[in-house]
């Protein structure tokens, strides 16, 4: 009896210690299964980390590729001297400093995005063995972009000494044409001047304000605002008015319009054309507090964006708490809003395209030394960020501001255009303003969107406006 019971006894041991076993051996399969599936899908962020040995390889193994503009200007390549020292060339030194990079002291713009390509190399076999026997290194591979020269240094030329940024895009394909960022630096330099422009704590000279720059988006934020009471106002909103002396008040808060401009009887397309700061502090004390942050929400505030370069998130936060103040400062784009050019860019790039905003991009494919395409971006579909009916309303009252309001310098033009401006206060000196201006050309097809912030410029009207129109006017006039 004691023998059949140890019997029992030892079985069940036995069952106990195979269970564990099995359980653990599972747990094993499926750690190494998670790593593989990782690895295999997160390859460049592992091949980029700057403790992976593997990138030390690559790099002592291929001459880094080449980075092509759309029209095959080279804008980063790779010398290598008689002595087999490599030098990285940026042939436009300050033009493209922001977008393109360094890969030099760290890595940045596309040469730290595109990176993983940069140092890979799909060359032909027979050519890798006959550079093993020559002893040289196996030629990366290149990328080729999307920028556009030409609009790039009307951008950066019409920027001038002026801080701020200009993004430049295509609506209908996501396609960035142009991206400038000043105070720039020449990245030919940068292991030079590196020390300088880290001490350098007031300029942000290394930041990219295209995608990085946060700013109080002021007046081209009634974009949102305008289109939130659209959505609770469907059937009524064009009956809206207001009678603007220059000023609203509610409680113990205060909003001025522009330099106190009084503008009188507004409709609602007036008061988006004449930027009417009284109006929208009024129209955002009627919009429902809950329903605008889902609004915020599919604009992509307070979130991360799926690009493949570096950015900031666009911050907004209303709720059901936010008081009348903050309701009110946000509703013409001040207080405690802040956003990115990138993310204004976006939002007009939405509106010109029927509300389906375009998955904004930089690199249009990877090729070999000698031009095989290994690597095809296509252009893909981000969201949709609003109806097609809604986007039309907005595209009306965005022509509106051209034709009568804060955009008039590009009425004139031999195309139509739409937009938004923007004087948006960053300090305690109400004279203190940023300028602003988002837009699109021509509105019946758009083609191209331009989204500009100067830094402590003034009236986007005066200032921004008439950098979209050098630009507009040198891609569509030539």
């Amino acid at each position: 009896m004691k023998k059949e019971k140890k019997e029992k006894m030892r079985k069940k041991r036995n069952r106990q210690i195979l269970a564990v076993t099995y359980f653990f051996v599972a747990v094993f399969l499926c750690m190494m299964g998670y790593t593989c599936h990782y690895a295999i899908t997160h390859k460049q962020e592992l091949i980029n980390n700057s403790y992976n040995s593997r990138q030390e390889i690559l790099v002592a193994q291929n001459t880094r590729g080449v980075i092509y503009a759309d029209g095959r200007q080279v804008l980063a390549q790779t010398q290598t001297d008689e002595e087999g020292k490599e030098t990285r060339v940026y042939p436009y030194g300050e033009l493209f400093s922001h977008v393109v990079g360094y890969a030099a002291n760290g890595r940045f713009g596309i040469e730290a995005s595109a990176n993983y390509y940069l140092i890979n190399s799909n060359a032909r076999l027979s050519e890798k063995v006959a550079n093993d026997v020559a002893g040289l290194k196996y030629p990366g591979d290149n990328v080729v972009t999307t920028l556009n020269v030409d609009l790039q240094q009307i951008a950066y030329d019409s920027l001038g000494m002026y801080k701020g940024a200009v993004i430049v895009t295509d609506p209908a394909t996501g396609n960035i044409l142009a991206m400038v960022s000043k105070p720039d630096f020449d990245p030919n330099e940068i292991e030079v001047i590196w020390d300088d422009l880290l001490e350098d704590k007031e300029s942000g000279v290394l930041l990219n304000r295209a995608t990085q720059g946060l700013y109080p988006p002021g007046s081209t934020f009634k974009i949102v605002t305008a289109l939130e009471y659209i959505r609770e106002n469907p059937d009524s909103y064009s009956q809206y008015t207001y009678q603007c002396n220059g000023r609203f008040t509610k409680g113990e808060e205060t909003i001025n319009c522009y330099h106190g401009t009084v503008h009188g009887y507004e409709d609602f397309s007036k008061s988006f054309a004449k930027s009417c700061n009284a109006s929208f502090a009024n129209i955002g004390m009627q919009l429902d507090r809950q329903k605008f942050a889902d609004t915020l929400e599919q604009m992509l505030f307070n979130q991360e964006l799926k690009v493949g370069f570096a950015y900031n998130q666009s911050r907004l936060v209303i709720d059901k708490h936010t008081e009348d103040a903050d309701m009110m400062q946000a509703a013409i784009g001040q207080g405690t809003t802040a956003v990115t050019p990138l993310e204004m860019n976006m939002i007009t790039c939405a509106i010109a395209n029927e509300g389906m905003l375009m998955k904004p991009y930089l690199v249009d494919h990877v090729e070999t030394h000698d031009g095989n395409v290994i690597k095809q971006f296509e252009s893909t579909s981000y969201k949709r960020m609003m109806s097609a009916e809604e986007a039309e309303v907005l595209k009306g009252l965005m022509q509106e501001v051209v034709k009568s309001g804060t955009g008039t310098k590009l009425a004139d033009a031999s195309y139509t255009a739409a937009g938004k401006t923007g004087s948006a206060e960053y300090n305690s000196v109400k004279e203190d303003s940023h300028a602003w201006f988002t837009g699109f050309a021509p509105v019946e097809d758009p083609e191209l969107c331009v989204t500009i912030i100067i830094e402590g410029a003034g009236s986007g009207g005066d200032y921004a406006v008439p950098i979209a129109r050098r630009i507009f006017d040198a891609y569509f006039e030539g």
